[in-house]
């Protein structure tokens, strides 16, 4: 019966995290209109248009979401931003299932008990029916253990449950196919696509981009224009009630008498460690990171200074007791067990991190640029660690050359490992395109030796004194500052005032990070009130609030007006451009040479086998508006202009063709699969973009304490 006391004990989890899952596939912004705190209400922790989340509603999910975290991170400490984390989860869960339940009443969405039995009885029953009672050995549902804990007495609650989510899960099919009604893929629709898919397209065009038009400052923007720009996208700025405020900071920092305290105390175990039989008892009573029994470690596991100290000869022997050695603010007294040579090695490499934003044309051209810029200085003997403290947008790698350290395989993203571990110990590669951005990566080095290890363990804490003093400074600070003003106070200090972000009730604080305390205080203080001294595990912070925003929408500061007044332009010169492009175009015996020759600047491209799938134009780039213009275009005629990356472009169509033996009715059965595929993401989408729609209408209060 061992899966039916995991049921038992999970089932609860299960309603929220399949929940959660599901709405995760079906939301990709919501934009709630959040009214924000209004003063918690007896039993209640908000309310959705209307209806109540009460507080038992919202404890019970903070419990479920939590018992899954502690699930899924066995032994590991939940932090205050980890508990901040799991309410806000459980929080935003009860929102959207509230909305999802408005849902099914405005449609009159029901499940009856006979299509419960009809969903478990079916070829395909529900998903968490599939994944409790499969065997895993055979792959077929064991309808004998469902109908065991169906008719058993004894697990009527955990049956319940179960029967809950079953409900659930066949509401949301019933709304799924009453939104999908109106969406469907035809059987010309797929003619289309895979014809499409397998043309390849030959043509002409004069790309132009927005610079075309002229500068930025021929196209001034008013101020009356932006303030309707943003009254018309107002619904697209609703935003959380937000706070900003200055800050002090007055960090703990471990003395060199706390770090001496520290060692001190390994020192005086170091001989009773060695000399114990049992490590895993030893380890647990005095480690600071009591699961350190009997683990393999390479130099991935250390700082750089403490794997040198770890890996030498001398110290890699069955039996030898290393240390205390100093890495990242702890001590670590380790006895080593075992020495072996890694199957994978692990690899030090350090890199120059150029940014860019994908979705701008020219910053990815200009980081191009500048990605061979670097490699110029490379070759021309520049070393390495002084071009990364130039260039690398990875300041906290930058100012130590761009050392990274020592890494294990599956440490790094996919494209950043795959270039570093093929290749040899000297060599520089790049640039590899990642998510965040063009990488230069040189590698330094290559190890695979492996230690078997139990270690004691002892963090760096401030002491007492040490925090008493550090809070004495805070207070003397904030006293001052109430008294003579927060400017005046810090500049006689010659103290650096710091400045959040725009943050929210429940959410972190940049550059502070979670934390009830500094929240409670910036939503209930005015502009211009100073907090008492509040503490955090990195120190101690005196706010002064300096921005209440309770409007539900972003405020249109200098920030939000100097993005709309971009946006602005780009509309304005796109306007221009097409205009531009089109008056070119006009006239009798026109073609794409003549206009190229008569206006400096342009040029005529010339592409073949031109693909509409990845919109990619052989020696030009990919350009998927451009690509998905060509293949609705008729061959010979100039076009209008039409929508490029940046721009626009006037494209003559010379050829469509497609390869030879094509079968149209062949081709569609095989793309049947991935076109359902493909509407599958389409119906995602629709319905992601409906659930939007209707979580902006709807009025949503937190108040939550």
């Amino acid at each position: 019966m061992a899966v039916m006391s995991s049921l038992r004990d999970k089932t609860h989890i299960i309603l929220y995290t399949l929940l959660a899952a599901f709405l995760a596939l079906i939301v990709f912004e919501w934009g709630m209109n959040f009214t924000g705190f209004s003063g918690k209400k007896a039993n209640q922790a908000g309310t959705v248009n209307g209806t109540v989340i009460s507080s038992s509603q919202y404890d019970e999910a903070c419990k479920a979401v939590s018992e899954d975290f502690r699930r899924r991170n066995p032994g590991a400490e939940v932090t205050p931003e980890d508990e901040l984390k799991i309410q806000n989860q459980a929080w935003s869960t009860l929102v959207q299932q509230t909305l999802l339940d408005q849902q099914f009443e405005k449609f009159g969405i029901t499940v009856q008990d006979q299509e419960v039995m009809e969903a478990l009885n079916s070829s395909t029953p529900p998903r968490v029916i599939q994944q409790y009672f499969t065997n895993p050995t055979t792959g077929v549902l064991d309808r004998a253990k469902l109908e065991s804990l169906r008719r058993d007495p004894r697990e009527k609650e955990v049956w319940l449950r179960l029967e809950k989510y079953i409900r659930l899960e066949l509401k949301e099919n019933k709304l799924l196919r009453a939104l999908l009604t109106l969406n469907h893929v035809t059987d010309r629709d797929l003619g289309d696509l895979v014809t499409r898919a397998f043309t390849r397209f030959s043509a002409s065009f004069i790309p132009a981009s927005l610079n075309f038009a002229g500068t930025d400052s021929s196209f001034p923007v008013k101020e009356e224009e932006i303030k309707k720009y943003y009254d018309e996208h107002k619904e697209l700025l609703k935003q959380l009630p937000s706070r900003q405020a200055d800050f002090v900071f007055f960090p703990l920092v471990s003395s060199s008498k706390d770090s001496l305290a520290a060692r001190t105390e390994l020192e005086t175990i170091r001989a009773e460690f060695s000399t114990t039989v049992n490590d895993s008892d030893f380890v647990k009573v005095q480690s600071d990171r009591p699961t350190a029994i009997n683990k393999a470690y390479t130099r991935a596991d250390f700082s750089p200074a403490a794997g040198v100290a770890f890996f030498t000869p001398s110290n890699l022997k069955q039996g030898t007791m290393v240390g205390p050695i100093a890495d990242q603010g702890e001590y670590r007294l380790i006895k080593i067990k075992q020495v072996s040579v890694s199957a994978q090695p692990v690899a030090r490499a350090s890199h120059i991190l150029l940014r860019f934003n994908p979705a701008s044309p020219e910053d990815v051209q200009r980081v191009r640029e500048l990605s061979i810029v670097v490699f110029k200085q490379l070759q021309a003997g520049i070393p390495f660690d002084v071009l990364a403290k130039k260039y690398s947008a990875d300041r906290g790698s930058a100012v130590n050359g761009g050392d990274i350290g020592w890494f294990s395989k599956e440490r790094m993203i996919p494209a950043f490992s795959a270039a570093v571990f093929n290749t040899s110990a000297g060599s520089i590669v790049g640039p590899i395109q990642t998510q965040f951005g063009l990488h230069i990566i040189k590698v330094t080095g290559f190890d695979n030796t492996a230690a078997v290890c139990s270690e004691v363990v002892r963090n760096i804490k401030p002491s007492t004194e040490t925090v008493d003093s550090e809070r004495r400074l805070a207070t003397a600070f904030q006293i001052n500052a109430k008294e003579k003003g927060f400017e005046k106070s810090a500049a006689s200090q010659k103290l650096t005032v710091g400045k959040t972000g725009e943050f929210g009730k429940h959410m972190a604080i940049a550059p502070i990070g979670y934390s009830d305390k500094f929240s409670a205080f910036a939503f209930k203080a005015g502009e211009g009130d100073i907090s008492d001294v509040l503490e955090n595990e990195r120190g101690f912070y005196v706010m002064r609030l300096t921005r209440k925003n309770d409007t539900g929408y972003r405020l249109l500061d200098q920030e939000l007006k100097a993005q709309i007044t971009t946006e602005l332009v780009r509309e304005k010169k796109g306007a221009f451009l097409e205009k531009k492009l089109a008056s070119m175009a006009k006239g009798t015996g026109v073609t794409l040479e003549k206009i190229a020759s008569s206006h400096p600047g342009l040029k005529v491209v010339v592409a073949d086998s031109i693909r509409w799938n990845d919109g990619f134009i052989p020696g030009y780039g990919i350009d998927q508006p451009l690509v998905e213009a060509i293949s609705g275009l008729a061959p010979a005629r100039i076009s209008s202009p039409v929508k490029t990356n940046d721009g626009y472009a006037l494209v003559q169509v010379s050829r469509k063709i497609l390869p030879a033996g094509f079968n149209l009715q062949s081709e569609k059965a095989k793309a049947a699969p991935q076109l359902l595929r493909a509407a599958q993401q389409q119906q995602q989408r629709f319905i992601g973009e409906y659930i939007d729609a209707v979580s902006k209408r709807s009025n949503i209060v937190d108040s939550r304490p």
